[in-house]
């Protein structure tokens, strides 16, 4: 398999990590090897406060994207205009190298599920998506990265692969790809798709990050915890994604069962030692 180029103009930023509360001033005096970070936007989509304190002390210090879960781009409520004038102020403020949220729905009729519900992947949805993402890239004046999700269910419905739909969404509204490998990971486990299927589907040009964390085992499903170390089925597959779409900044989220820092710059390490073979070899 060999690499593909990227078209897009966006940074290549290196190996970075989830901007946590419990890091907070470790990663101020001791970065170690972290290159960047990622914040949940609407952890700071707020007038004032020590968030936002905090938040001006990392972007002296590094370069920051921005990730939110509650654009809910898939849902069939209204765009929620407060919202992304919130989210625009927010990139003015952190001037972010980019921003993305996830291809899915997390609400309606105004109530916020706090959580990320998948799509049926029909042409009628993927109209509706495409048809958001370019009003959504119309009002921050610059183009998003959409995030592929874990998912438990799927609906009869489904025309397309989610590979399909997801690559389609980004072709038409011409957005960017976040690739979550470990979602990746989890979803062909739990739906019984190929994970090499996927990340052939998806198109390298439009691929700008990928996410790395860990899961959980249930019963008879994966759950994408970020709870957990990073296990070796989901470094074989970023592997693979490397080996396909070549130098992709890339970073490592955890949001439970938080260890200390140095655990996670292991991780990154961990991750910088997989893809520099291959990428020493796309050069």
């Amino acid at each position: 398999m060999t690499t593909q180029t990227h078209s897009h103009s966006l940074p290549y930023l290196g190996y970075g990590l989830g901007l946590r509360v419990d890091h907070y001033e470790t990663l101020l005096e001791h970065p170690g090897n972290v290159e960047w970070l990622e914040i949940v936007s609407e952890n700071y989509m707020i007038p004032g406060g020590r968030p936002l304190v905090w938040l001006e002390k990392f972007r002296e210090r590094f370069p920051l994207v921005m990730h939110g879960v509650s654009m809910s781009i898939g849902s069939a409520d209204p765009l929620d205009d407060g919202y992304l004038a919130r989210l625009a102020a927010l990139a003015r403020r952190v001037e972010p190298a980019w921003i993305s949220d996830h291809l899915c729905w997390t609400g309606v009729q105004g109530i916020n599920l706090h959580d990320l519900m998948p799509l049926p992947y029909t042409e009628e949805a993927l109209t509706h998506v495409v048809d958001r993402v370019r009003r959504v890239q119309d009002v921050l004046g610059r183009r998003i990265l959409l995030e592929n999700v874990s998912s438990y269910i799927s609906f009869a419905e489904s025309q397309l692969t989610e590979w399909q739909f997801l690559a389609a969404v980004a072709e038409r509204a011409d957005c960017l790809i976040l690739l979550d490998i470990n979602n990746i990971y989890v979803s062909a486990h739990n739906h019984g798709f190929s994970p090499l299927d996927y990340l052939d589907g998806i198109p390298a040009s439009r691929v700008q990050q990928f996410h790395l964390a860990g899961h959980e085992h249930g019963d008879r499903l994966l759950i994408d915890t970020h709870d957990a170390p990073i296990i070796d089925p989901v470094w074989n597959l970023y592997v693979e994604a490397v080996r396909r779409y070549g130098k992709v900044s890339t970073m490592i989220e955890r949001d439970d069962h938080i260890p200390p820092l140095a655990e996670l710059l292991a991780e990154l390490d961990h991750a910088r030692l997989l893809a520099a073979p291959l990428l020493r070899e796309a050069a």
